[in-house]
């Protein structure tokens, strides 16, 4: 898993020329409607329905067509919707570039009332691992941080996955 972290940093370098769409992303309060996966979510903000990517993060994958899920997959969904039950407020905070090229707001989460970061919550424990797509890059070293001690505590997927 090492060689995966390490590739994953050093891709931002690969994807410096990537952006996302041109529409802004709203920033700040949301309630969490849906948790799509461990890296997904649907939200309203003002009113408006929006799909939510954690910035700087990777999850495994639930719903590969004509596969089975990846492995801790769906224990980082699971992990994600008990950190956001249905109806949490939430702060949305956005990097550079405030689109994916799907049309998802890319974004900081934060739980209003105690202002946990999931992204970094999810690395810290083991669900995810960063993933900096240049110029988004304002808590790579951050979440590099968590990585490295989830993998050397050998937690989650570092402990689940390490094949």
């Amino acid at each position: 898993m090492r060689s995966t972290l390490a590739l994953l940093t050093s891709l931002a370098a690969v994807l410096a020329a990537c952006g996302g769409g041109a529409e802004p992303a709203p920033r700040g309060a949301a309630t969490l409607e849906w948790v799509i996966d461990g890296d997904t979510i649907d939200v309203l903000v003002d009113g408006r329905e929006e799909r939510v990517r954690l910035l700087g993060i990777d999850t495994p994958e639930t719903k590969v067509e004509g596969q089975p899920p990846e492995c801790y997959g769906p224990e980082a969904a699971a992990f994600t919707a008990s950190l956001l039950p249905v109806g949490t407020a939430l702060r949305l905070e956005r990097d550079v570039v405030g689109r994916d090229d799907y049309g998802r707001l890319l974004a900081y989460v934060y739980r209003a009332e105690d202002g946990l970061l999931v992204n970094e919550a999810l690395l810290r424990e083991g669900y995810a691992q960063p993933l900096t797509i240049a110029p988004n890059g304002a808590l790579a070293e951050r979440f590099v941080d968590a990585a490295v001690a989830a993998e050397a505590a050998g937690v989650g997927l570092w402990a689940a996955c390490a094949g």
